[in-house]
C-alpha cells in the first residue's frame, strides 16, 4: 500500500459525516422565513454570526511568511502528490487549510514554525540550502529521516514530531475537501438501490410478492422516480 492510500484508509476510518460536512463549507439551506434566509447568507456549514465574524478576522490574519508556506506546500505535495485520481494536497487547497488552522488553534503555531526552521537548519548543514532550496531527491533524503518514526534515530525526534503534526493537518485538510471527499467515494445521504427480499429468502419462508407490489414497487426501470400512492 502505497502513503496516499495509507493517508486514504485513515481518512475513511476516522473522518465522521459531521467532519466532513463542516468542513467542507456545505452550507444549510434548510428553515423557513427569515432564519432560512439568514442561513443562507451564512458562509460555511452551521455558522453563527460570532464564528463568521471571527473566521473573517482570522483569514485577514497572517501567521507564516512567504517562505514558510512555500515550505508547508512542498510537504504537502510529497505527503500527497497528485495520482490518477486526484490532485495533490496543494491542488485542493491545503496549504491555505494549514495557514487557517495554526490561526484557529494557536497550540500549533510553535511546534509548526519550529518545525520548519529544523528543516532548513538540517538542509543547510547537509547541503547549504534551505529546505525549499533544495533538489527534489535532496528534500526526499530529509523526508525520509523523519517520516518513519520507528525508524528515526533519536537525534532526529523533533523532526518526527513535526512531521507526525503536518501529515495529519495534511490529511486532515485534504480529505475534508471537495476534491479529497470526491477521492474517498463519499457520496453522502444517497439511498442505497433495494430489489426487495432476495427469492430464496422469500421461498424459504413460505412468502412471495403480489403482483401489484412486484409492479408498483419493484420496477427497476423506475428507479429515480418519485413514489406516488393511492
Amino acid at each position: 500500500m502505497d502513503r496516499r492510500e495509507s493517508l486514504r484508509a485513515i481518512a475513511l476510518g476516522t473522518l465522521s459525516v459531521g467532519t466532513i460536512l463542516s468542513a467542507t463549507g456545505c452550507e444549510d439551506k434548510k428553515g423557513t422565513g427569515d432564519k432560512k434566509e439568514e442561513v443562507a447568507k451564512t458562509p460555511g456549514y452551521g455558522r453563527t454570526p460570532d464564528e463568521v465574524t471571527r473566521d473573517k478576522e482570522l483569514m485577514a490574519e497572517n501567521f507564516f511568511t512567504p517562505e514558510e508556506m512555500k515550505t508547508i506546500t512542498i510537504l504537502a505535495d510529497i505527503i500527497i502528490p497528485a495520482d490518477e485520481h486526484s490532485g495533490s494536497a496543494s491542488d485542493a487547497k491545503v496549504p491555505e487549510f494549514i495557514a487557517f488552522i495554526v490561526k484557529d488553534m494557536p497550540e500549533h503555531q510553535l511546534p509548526m514554525r519550529g518545525g520548519l526552521r529544523w528543516l532548513d537548519v538540517q538542509c543547510a548543514k547537509r547541503y547549504n540550502k534551505s529546505f525549499a532550496g533544495c533538489t527534489e531527491q535532496q528534500r526526499i533524503e530529509i523526508v525520509d529521516l523523519i517520516a518513519y518514526p520507528e525508524k528515526a534515530s533519536p537525534e532526529n525526534s523533533q523532526g518526527v514530531a513535526f512531521f507526525n503534526r503536518m501529515r495529519n493537518l495534511t490529511a486532515t485538510g485534504f480529505f475534508t475537501s471537495k476534491m479529497g471527499i470526491k477521492d474517498l467515494n463519499y457520496v453522502g445521504n444517497t439511498p442505497n438501490e433495494w430489489d426487495g427480499v432476495p427469492a430464496d429468502v422469500l421461498k424459504q419462508y413460505g412468502y412471495a410478492y403480489d403482483e401489484k407490489t412486484l409492479a408498483t414497487c419493484l420496477k427497476i426501470e423506475d428507479r429515480g422516480k418519485l413514489m406516488t400512492w393511492e
